[in-house]
């Protein structure tokens, strides 16, 4: 049962035809080259934060984004 409802769920999150899908696969993108950005690169303090705050709003409308996805 638990498979079923993974699957259900996984099959529902992939719409290439819904542009939802391909802004959740941009931001996603963009939240990880952020994040690799922050790690690899020596930055000030208050440019760091800044964009960490973006990778984590990226990341954050990106799991929202995939939500709709898998509930509609």
């Amino acid at each position: 049962m638990a498979k079923q409802l993974l699957r259900m769920n996984v099959k529902r999150l992939y719409q290439p035809r819904n542009p939802l899908f391909w802004i959740m696969v941009a931001l996603n993108l963009l939240s990880a080259a952020l994040g690799w950005l922050t790690h690899t690169h020596e930055m000030g303090v208050f440019f760091g934060l800044i964009i960490a705050l973006f990778a984590l709003g990226n990341a954050v409308l990106g799991a929202y984004l995939m939500w709709r996805l898998v509930n509609t």
